[in-house]
């Protein structure tokens, strides 16, 4: 591992975490940006609406398939020139897609964009210790994974709007710009990271041997796969009662709401956390139907929804780290190839719902899949004693 200086780490070691939040933020986003913009691409590209939401599928899939193969082909590259290749490679992937013709190049750029975003994730992870004092590796952390937070409240809200006023492609273009200035940023802000020891198939294996990490894969399909399962249709789920001009402030406050969401949970420990997030999902997406049909009435769900949601990534992470505390990159690398998988599949199974269903039906699937999360983690609990 390089060493870094002392005078490096004071003049330095702050603006690192700050510009990989900055990059979290933008992966987030570019990730989760058909959400706020799916009915006017499936319009532009002239796909449906279930069609449209495998763009998130997509990168879903290749994200969580990239996490735990990339390490494996990168080998001793150092990790600063990665991460900066990494959103050259989203930046172009971006621009790819504001400018894709036809929905095949669309969904060619989100396999390029699942590459860029699973490398950033797994290149993260445990980033903050090693630019930053140890005493403030905790704090550095916490600055980093608020750019998820910030993404939802800021980000895709930001890309609905963009969308509205001048066209869903104006905002992956937003996106590329984006990208360019972080690789420079990275590559001028972060001190050089040589590789640490690898991740091996053999300490996934044996991570994968611990009951509560198990069950801690459980939980993220089942709480992942219903939320993305309804959250992709977001869009289409509100605009009949709504409208277009008001899904960029819906999504703003799900987003402010996830952001209170996450530090509210992430006060308490993993397995009450887990059990508020399960609880608050089922119960916001059973009344969305029956509740959501009015302006108000969405509001006050998705803000229940997103206050809920907010603490799931936190909260997660938290359960791998207390379930293994000796492997945390090999518990975070299986959390993240889950995380992102399941997003993948809530994606498609959302798709399958809307377009042989109705949109309306859409959230019966997170409703049903966080109350089964949470019969898994009271079930767990009990044979804990």
């Amino acid at each position: 591992m390089t060493t870094i200086c002392v005078d490096e780490v004071d003049t330095r070691g702050w603006t690192a975490p700050v510009v990989m939040s900055a990059t979290v933020f933008t992966v987030v986003t570019a990730e989760m940006l058909p959400v706020g913009l799916l009915t006017p691409i499936g319009g532009s590209l002239h796909v449906s609406e279930g069609t449209a939401g495998l763009a998130l599928t997509t990168t879903g899939v290749v994200s969580a398939l990239a996490a735990p193969v990339l390490p494996l082909v990168l080998g001793k590259l150092d990790r600063r020139a990665v991460l900066g290749g990494l959103m050259v490679l989203l930046a172009f992937a971006a621009f790819v897609a504001a400018i894709a013709p036809v929905y095949w190049v669309f969904i060619a750029a989100r396999v390029l964009m699942g590459i860029s975003i699973g490398g950033v994730w797994l290149l993260t992870i445990g980033l903050a210790r090693r630019v930053v004092p140890e005493h403030a590796a905790g704090p550095a952390t916490s600055l980093i994974f608020s750019g998820i937070g910030i993404a939802s409240v800021l980000g895709i809200p930001a890309g609905a709007y963009v969308g509205q006023l001048v066209g869903w492609r104006w905002a992956f273009a937003g996106v590329g710009l984006l990208s360019l200035v972080l690789a420079v940023a990275l590559t001028t802000q972060l001190p050089s990271l040589a590789p640490e020891t690898a991740v091996r198939w053999a300490d996934v294996r044996e991570v994968l041997q611990i009951r509560d990490i198990r069950v801690g894969l459980v939980l993220v399909a089942l709480i992942v796969t219903g939320h993305f399962a309804a959250y992709t249709y977001v869009r289409p789920l509100l605009e009949p009662h709504t409208g277009p001009a008001l899904i960029g402030t819906l999504l703003l406050a799900y987003g402010v709401a996830g952001v209170v969401g996450n530090f509210l949970t992430g006060a308490l420990r993993p397995a009450r956390a887990l059990a508020v997030i399960t609880s608050g999902i089922a119960l916001a997406t059973l009344a969305m139907p029956v509740l959501g049909t009015t302006v108000a009435g969405s509001l006050v769900l998705l803000m229940i929804w997103g206050l809920a949601y907010g603490g799931t990534s936190v909260s997660t992470q938290a359960w791998g780290h207390a379930a293994a505390p000796h492997a945390p990159e090999s518990a975070s690398a299986v959390l993240v190839a889950v995380y992102n998988g399941s997003i993948a599949l809530g994606a498609v199974t959302g798709g399958q719902v809307v377009d042989h269903l109705g949109t309306t039906t859409v959230t019966w699937l997170p409703a049903v899949l966080a109350t089964a999360a949470l019969i898994v983690l009271l079930a767990n609990r009990r044979q804990r004693g």
